[in-house]
């Protein structure tokens, strides 16, 4: 089961996903499921208000940057890097690269 919209591979657009990535919010976030893989929502690093941080979930999911899975009443993020690889090559590492490369 999907929370909320999700793009199919063929329908994610570059210019949606770099605006997605345009935010340290969610450039932490990217970072924290590119460290550990699929997690709860509730334990990633940010420390802010769960409606701010249900806004750059949502973001990250409806730009095809994650995806979502419900289990119960949990919600389990993962980045979708096979998709965006195969969208755009190279992107998601060299993203990874210059987050982690940050002072």
């Amino acid at each position: 089961m999907r929370a909320g919209k999700e793009p199919v591979r063929d329908q994610i657009v570059l210019s949606e996903v770099m605006y997605a990535l345009s935010d340290p919010v969610r450039l932490e976030i990217v970072a924290f499921l590119a460290e550990r893989g699929e997690q709860p929502c509730s334990t990633c690093c940010t420390d802010m208000p769960k409606s701010s941080l249900s806004h750059h979930y949502k973001v990250l999911r409806e730009t095809g940057v994650i995806s979502t899975r419900v289990e119960g009443t949990r919600h389990y993020n993962s980045l979708r890097a096979d998709d965006l690889n195969g969208r755009f090559p190279g992107l998601l590492a060299s993203v990874v690269e210059a987050i982690h490369g940050q002072p």
